[in-house]
Formats: C-alpha cells, structure tokens, sequence
C-alpha cells in the first residue's frame, strides 16, 4: 500500500512539473485556456432545468480547451516535446499534428461574444429577456472563462395562425396542410428553429401543388410577445412584395430529355434538331444509346401536369438508380409570358457511365470457420446490354484456403467458380405489378457454378440459379423477394479414409447425397435515416422456404431422405430469422451498441435437418468471440475432430444469440471497445450430434457466454478489428461446472493457450 501511495504522488509530481514546464512555453504574455464556467440564476418560478442549458451553452462556447487528462494537457505536452518539423511532411510532423495539438491561448478567447451568442441563443429558444455577461480568472498559466447568465421566462405559445386570404388559390393550398405535421403548436416553448422549419415545410407543401416560384424566404413570421403571463402569439402572412409567378400554380409544358449529355460539347438545349417526340416526351438521343420506353419509364408525371416537387424528385431518383447514368440533373425554363406566367418546361441532362467495365481484385481473408486464404476476381459489367438499361455481369473466381486449426491443417480448399446475372430496371414479370417507388425496382436473373475441391476428403459440385426482384419502400426500407431460387450440388473423388467414414457414418452418406434445394425466399431490410442520431437501428429478417410445391407434387411422402428428383434428394424445410440491431450514442464517438439474431428451421418430410448450407452458424470473430467457429454447439455438445473435418457446416437448425459492446475512442484513430456476447445453436434431429445437441426446454441452460476487450483502427476507408475474448460459460462441460470465470488465469500460459481467442477482421462485428 506504502509503494502504491509513492506511485500515485510521484505521478502528481511528474504531471505538475509537465504542467508548469508547459507555462514556460507559452507566448510571452499569454495563458493557456482551460475551459469554461457557467454560473445560471433565474427568478423564483421559473421551472426550467438547468442541466440541458448548462450543456448548450458549452456546446456554444469558443473556443474548445485543450483536452486534458487529470487536468494535465498531453496533447499539448506533445506538441511542445516534439518541436517544430522542418518539413510539412514525415514522422515527426505526423507525431506533432495527430498525436499532439496546438495550445489553445486565451487571445483566443472573447468573452463578450461568446456572452452576446448565449443571450442571442437562448432568446431564439423562447428565454426572452435572459441577460450575459462574464470576466476570466487567471491561475498561474492557466485562463478560465467566468460567465454569468441570468436566465429569462419561458414564452410558452398561445396563437398560432395563418393571415392569408381564404379564397385565393394560395390560401386554400396553406389551409390544406395537415395541423399534426405543423412543427408549431399551441402551448409548446416558443422556438425559432421551429418557425423556419415550419416555413420550409410550407414551401414543400406548395411545391407539390405547382407553386414551383415560391420560396420560404416569401413567408413572414410575427411574434406577438406582449400577451402577458410568459405567453406569445405568431401569425404567419405573406411579405407584401413578392413575384407574381411565385402565387401562380405552374404546369409542366414541355419535358425534354437529354442521354448522352456532356459538359465537354453539350448540345444546345432550347433547339428542337435532333429531338424525337416519344408519348408526349423529347428524346435527344441522336447515336439511339437507349430505347425511349427505358427512359420514360423513370419520368412520373406527364404533360400538362402541376409541377410537383415530389414527383420531380422521384423522377431524378428513378434516373440515378438505373445504373446508367454518373450525373443527373434538371433544369426549369419559364414561358414567355410576363404578365400571367402559368407553364415551365424540364430539361433532364444525363451524363452516361462507361458502358462497360472490367474489375479486377486479388486479396486475401479469413473466414469465421477458421481457414484464411487469398482469393482473385475478374469481372466484366455491361450497363446497357440490349439498350434498355438492363445489366449483364460477369464474374470469375478462385482461392485458395488453409487452417492452423490442428483438425483441418490437412484439409486446405480449393475453389473456381464464375457467375453471370442479368438485371432489369423494372419488375420483369408475367402478371404486373405497379411501380410507384422513388427508386426503381430490379429485376435478377442469376447464375453460378462452383467446383470445390477439400484436399483431403471430396470435390463439391454446386449449381445456383436465381430469379428475384429488388426494390425500395423508402430509403431506409428495402425488399427482395425470389419466387424461383434453386440449389444443386454433388459430391465425387471421395479420398479412401472420407470414403470409409461416408459408409459408416449415415450423417456423412446423408451430407454426400446429391441435393437439390428448391424454394422461394424473401428478405426485408430497415435502417436509420440518420446514422448520426442518438438512436441508430437496423433491422434483417429473411424467410426461406423449399421443398413444399414438390413434395405435394410427390404424394407427401415423410419418410426423411426417401424421394428423388433427377437423382437428387430435394431438401424440405421453413427457415426465418430476425437481425435486431440498436446503438445508442452516449457522446460525440461513443456507442453502446446492441444485437439481438433469433433464426428458426424446420426440416420436415424429406429433411431431417437444414441443408449444410442453409445451417445457423455461432462462433468467430463476428459472433461470440470467446469461442472459435466450428468448436461450440448445438446444444451442450462440443463438436468432434471429425465433425469439424467432414462436416461441410458447423452449425443448427435454431439459433439465438444476443451481443452488447461498448465503443469509446482512445487516441485519434484508434477506437476501443468491452463486449459480452451470449448464445447457441440447437437441432431439432439428433442425427447429427446426438440428443444433447437438441433443443429442449431448458435450451437456456445451454447458452454460452464469452466476453472481452478490443481495438480498431478506423482509416476512414476500412476499419481494421483486434478483438481479444475468453469463454465465461461453456455449456459443453459437466452440469453444475459450465461457469468457468472463477478459472482465468491470464498470466498462466496454458490458460492463455486454451482460452484467450484473437480475432482480427475487417469491419465492426455487428
């Protein structure tokens, strides 16, 4: 205890002598500038909280001290250490400029600005009459800002009204709003962000009614603060001077598309020669790049239309995501009429990517069932394969993958394969579905060959192929459904030891049969609009259905692994599973951060379990990271060195797994980051892995645990992801012996050898 006080004085001492040494260096006649106080009063009855105002104001307040540790200010500390480089450029000037920072003096510093901005600030927030003002305080080398707020009334709203003529075309648009979207109501604390919002939200609302000319600036809000008793009252009216089109609807005379255009020798864009008319649209495509029923089909309006802003943007939308085009843009021109100017006209310019393209990428990974490898892809991309905007792609790959895991070092991979895909701009359907989206949809059409070779056991055969639409609700909400999605694979070249097992384990002969997965699946996705608010969500759910149409087709027979189809086995089951995700911002780059992934299978009729390739998988540097992929589950079994060869998966039909991490920055772009991480598979059959692999009622028994800490370099580009995690429940032990905590030893070897699991990857885990 002696030694430890010692310590922990010593260290004062070091970072007071730091501190002072810091003084010395400073301009002659300066100080460093530590911060900022914040003394708030207000009258009796005066019911506002303090807290939000006291942080507001810091938020408000220039400049930003020097960030410090126990008061000490490192950063500056470093930049003092390091000195001044003689190039802007090199080690040392990396080291002053991010791991140092220049000291923030109090010339900087300007108080009664900062005072007028608190008073400005708070007054538009509805604190009328709030009065600011502050001095400094001066110890040794440091400077302090004192300022002293005397925090004025809450003006609550009492009237709010539109003095507009009721009759006029306009007032009759304004009074057509909807009162629950106003951003301003009565008896709520009168605010000024709330008034400009409220005068945008007009002028959208009468953008969509033709009044293309309005502009917000048009709108004039007047406060009545005189009412008495804290209240005020805002009436919202026209300014008297404002341009007659702007209070004349507009209607769509003329809509004119350009496809081919280019800032280098644009085409004059107010001369008819070249132009085609197309149901009611101009066409200027004078090298026939694509056929008018694809650009047309992005326009929703027409002719003789009110201009509506709503459409116009789902136009321009529409037009980005055909995949076609770079640059989109519009213009509006008038008509000639300056007395009553009641028509515009649009102008769509279209700047084309390369038709086509070639991508080539060699790289290397790893993968959460432990093999790491290097991998080369050639692609080529035809972006108007048949002059409709439709996209054919071509793709060819190879890899190559080993383990350091001692149960698959003889096993290393080998992969080729290649993948052609066809999309269209639109649903591609026999019956017709209406489109009336912002974004386009996408019809697929897919398919994929691959040849696997496992060195030491089989080649693999797989057959894909895929016919799916894509579209968007929102932009946050996205759906792809495939009513056709069909997977073929076989099994050849068995080595003499994996031919032996296959004849004695049935879940290996099972695991080796041809199979054919036949089935339709769909997929929603929802995310946040905002990344940067204080709530972030996410949300993945799929459904994944096979089998069902052919098994009617077949009598129903129930007998697992029974029926072929072209000497296949077709594989039956009900997959579903939800990804809930929710980060909640704690400060300017701290995240708490939160998963939650339930999937059920049901094998059914000719399945006794999910196909290998459909199975849930736990475990690795994406999921419970105390535990290596392959090595924990389902259930309270642990698998076997020949399950981890000769299984092609890992995995359960049922899976539930629930992560929470802690996200902090440390020092420019290093990023830390505590985790726990919590789950299992289960089978629904023993087949696989016995009756303790099954699920059962006490399936929480069973749930693991791990837990631990890690680092990420965040490049902007990537992020690059060290987490280091140790098992704190295994529930493949004895009953009664699962909980392992009371066991870590980080300073025993053997331990570290057994338990301690590093996981490096690219990107956040979830």
């Amino acid at each position: 205890m002696k030694n430890r006080k010692i310590v922990f004085f010593t260290c004062l001492l070091a970072i007071s002598f730091s501190a002072c040494n810091i003084g010395k260096k400073l301009p002659l006649g300066t100080y460093l500038y530590k911060g900022a106080t914040y003394t708030i009063t207000k009258d009796s009855g005066n019911n506002s909280k303090l807290s939000p105002i006291r942080k507001q104001l810091k938020r408000s307040t220039s400049p930003i001290a020097n960030k410090t540790i126990f008061g000490f200010p490192y950063r500056v500390w470093v930049w003092y250490a390091v000195g001044e480089p003689k190039k802007e450029k090199g080690f040392r000037y990396w080291l002053r400029n991010k791991l140092g920072a220049a000291p923030v003096l109090s010339t900087q510093v300007n108080i009664k600005a900062n005072a007028d901005n608190f008073q400005y600030t708070l007054g538009n927030q509805g604190y009328f009459r709030t009065s600011a003002s502050g001095d400094t305080i001066i110890k040794g080398s440091r400077l302090i800002a004192n300022y002293k707020i005397k925090l004025g009334f809450p003006y609550k709203l009492d009237t709010v009204k539109w003095m507009i003529d009721s009759a006029s075309d306009l007032g009759k648009a304004v009074y057509e709003m909807n009162p629950n979207e106003s951003y301003i109501k009565t008896k709520q604390q009168f605010n000024l962000a709330d008034i400009k919002a409220e005068r945008t939200r007009t002028d959208i609302f009468l953008k969509t009614k033709g009044y293309y000319y309005f502009n917000p600036d048009f709108i004039l809000a007047q406060v009545d603060s005189t009412v008495g008793n804290h209240k005020a009252n805002i009436f919202f009216r026209l300014k008297d001077e404002i341009p007659v089109a702007a209070v004349i609807p507009q209607t769509i005379q003329k809509v004119t598309i350009f496809p081919n255009y280019t800032l280098l020798s644009p085409p004059p864009d107010t001369s008819k020669n070249g132009l085609t008319l197309y149901k009611g649209i101009f066409i200027r495509d004078t090298i026939n790049a694509i056929k008018p029923a694809a650009l047309i089909r992005s326009i929703t309006y027409q002719n003789d239309n009110l201009y509506n802003i709503r459409e116009h943007n789902k136009t321009l939308n529409r037009f980005i995501n055909m995949g076609l085009y770079k640059f989109v843009k519009s213009r509006y021109i008038g008509d000639n009429d300056t007395i009553l100017p009641k028509r515009i006209s649009v102008l769509y310019y279209l700047t084309p990517l390369p038709k086509k393209s070639v991508q080539a990428e060699i790289g290397s990974f790893s993968k959460s069932n432990s093999f790491t490898g290097a991998q080369a892809n050639l692609s080529w991309k035809h972006r108007n394969a048949f002059k409709g905007a439709e996209q054919f792609f071509v793709k060819f790959y190879g890899a190559f993958e080993g383990s350091n895991n001692d149960s698959l070092k003889a096993n290393n991979n080998f992969r080729l394969g290649a993948e052609a895909s066809l999309s269209f701009p639109r649903f591609f359907a026999p019956f017709k579905i209406k489109e009336s989206n912002y974004f386009p949809p996408r019809t697929k059409f897919t398919f994929g060959y691959e040849w696997l070779r496992r060195q030491a056991l089989y080649t693999k055969n797989f057959f894909r192929f895929q016919y799916d639409f894509t579209w968007k609700q929102t932009v946050n909400q996205e759906h792809t459904f495939a009513p056709i999605s069909i997977t073929y694979n076989t099994s050849s070249d068995f080595s003499e030891t994996y031919a032996a097992q296959v004849n004695q384990y049935r879940a290996l002969l099972i695991s080796n049969m041809p199979e054919l997965i036949l089935g339709s699946n769909y997929s929603y996705t929802y995310r946040s609009v905002n990344p940067n608010s204080a709530d972030i969500f996410f949300l993945n759910t799929n459904i994944d259905i096979a089998g069902t149409i052919t098994g009617l087709l077949n009598g129903g027979k129930t007998t697992p692994y029974s029926t072929t189809i072209v000497g296949a086995y077709f594989a039956q089951f009900a997959r579903a599973d939800v990804d809930f995700r929710y980060s909640r911002k704690l400060g300017d780059e701290t995240y708490w951060a939160n998963r939650f992934f339930l999937g059920i299978g049901l094998p059914y009729g000719n399945s006794s379990f999910l196909p290998f390739s459909r199975q849930f998988i736990i475990g690795g540097s994406g999921s419970l990271r105390g535990f290596q992929s392959r090595q924990l589950g389902p259930g309270r079994t642990r698998s076997t060195i020949i399950q981890q060869l000769y299984y092609p998966q890992v995995g359960g039909d049922y899976k539930l797994e629930l992560n929470s991490e802690l996200r902090f920055p440390i020092i420019s772009k290093i990023k830390g980051a505590v985790f726990v991480d919590a789950g299992n598979t289960f089978m629904k059959d023993s087949l696989l892995y016995g009756k303790e692999g099954m699920l059962t009622k006490t399936f929480m028994k069973d749930i693991a645990l791990s837990a631990g800490f890690g680092f990420r370099l965040d490049i902007s580009i990537l992020i690059i992801r060290l987490d280091i995690a140790t098992p704190l429940r295994k529930p493949y032990l004895e009953r009664g012996k699962e909980w392992v905590i009371k066991e870590i030893q980080p300073f025993n070897s053997i331990w570290r050898r057994e338990n301690l699991v590093l996981n490096i990857a690219i990107g956040y885990p979830f």
